[in-house]
């Protein structure tokens, strides 16, 4: 089996490591499915290296350096070099990152065209994949569902805005053929979408066989069944890989400092033209954020979705600091509410 042909390039392979490239095609709970040129099988971590020198722990997608072992699990001594990455707050703890994936070209952001279109949702996955250096698809499945595309285009233009966008349905094959030029050999796809979007039928129907169990939906709310249980990489027939990742309702943002700004770029334009640096827009003097929303030139609720992302991923990150960060700002608005009322007092 040629490794090269799963995306493994040289300039990610280490001068002062030695071991067999492999990639990180599964994970279940400390074991991990692999793909080397000896073929399919699974690793696990070794002690040493990840336990006590600091390694990077490995994710799906991930290229690693590997100690084969032909009869048994294979150690893995070295986590490469990731091209992007895909992350979030920890589920189970609430704190610290989770890397969902690593090493994809496209994250395809999906939501169906019934009660599981969210925009508000589409604008923190977006928020995320701006942050992991992929490229941002629209996906809005389950076409068959309506005849009228154009309420749900224009949502998706507002908090999308130069994100291609594409609208197919599994079941009938509508405009599955605008996704061929994502599928190419040695590229890697990301699908993120919340329960019963979705996910493993458009996997099965690009694949042109069923790789993976589809489950239906609640008529009640939309909403599926977890069918994927773990994350994992699929070969395609035509070399094309794709990550699906179990149904995530909750994105908890994580270090999202460059993914904000671009994902929110319109706010952002006008913040910068705020008189304060550390203006929160939140009626401070000559902030440009808010008049822009008073003369209609920004959607008010784009802000409302940018200060409460922005919010989030410090107070997750960084607890202490925020609450700091926020006495600071409340006790400088306090001095210049002050000084204000002084100068209007000397000038009568």
């Amino acid at each position: 089996m040629n490794i090269y042909d799963y995306g493994l390039t040289d300039d990610i392979l280490p001068d002062d490591k030695s071991g067999t490239p492999a990639r990180i095609i599964s994970a279940h709970k400390g074991r991990f499915g692999i793909v080397s040129q000896y073929g399919e099988g699974f690793a696990q971590l070794k002690s040493k290296e990840y336990y006590y020198e600091g390694e990077v722990f490995p994710t799906v997608g991930d290229f690693v350096l590997i100690d084969y072992i032909e009869n048994g699990d294979s150690r893995i001594t070295a986590t490469l070099e990731r091209r992007t990455f895909f992350s979030r707050r920890d589920p189970d703890t609430g704190r610290g990152e989770q890397v969902i994936a690593a090493n994809f070209d496209y994250v395809f952001i999906m939501q169906s065209l019934n009660e599981n279109f969210n925009p508000k949702r589409m604008e923190r996955y977006l928020t995320a994949v701006r942050q992991s250096g992929a490229e941002p698809v629209v996906i809005l499945t389950k076409a068959d569902l309506t005849d009228d595309y154009l309420p749900y285009i224009l949502q998706t233009s507002r908090v999308a805005e130069g994100v291609e966008t594409h609208i197919v349905s599994s079941r009938t094959g509508y405009g599955m053929e605008y996704l061929g030029k994502y599928l190419r050999k040695g590229k890697t796809l990301v699908f993120l979408g919340s329960s019963g979007v979705g996910k493993s039928s458009l996997v099965n129907t690009l694949a042109g066989k069923e790789i993976m169990d589809v489950s239906g939906i609640r008529e009640s709310d939309g909403r599926g069944r977890h069918t994927t249980t773990h994350r994992e990489l699929v070969m395609l027939g035509n070399g094309t890989m794709v990550i699906d990742t179990p149904g995530m309702r909750e994105l908890g943002m994580w270090d999202i400092s460059e993914g904000l700004g671009e994902a929110f770029s319109d706010v952002e334009s006008y913040a910068a033209m705020c008189r304060f640096r550390d203006c929160r827009h939140q009626g401070e003097p000559d902030c440009a954020v808010r008049k822009a929303i008073e003369n209609g030139e920004l959607d008010g609720s784009r802000l409302e979705s940018y200060l409460k992302l922005k919010t989030e991923a410090k107070y997750s990150d960084d607890k202490a600091g925020y609450l700091r960060q926020k006495e600071q700002w409340a006790k400088s608005v306090s001095v210049y509410s002050r000084k204000l009322k002084k100068e209007g007092k000397m000038k009568k």
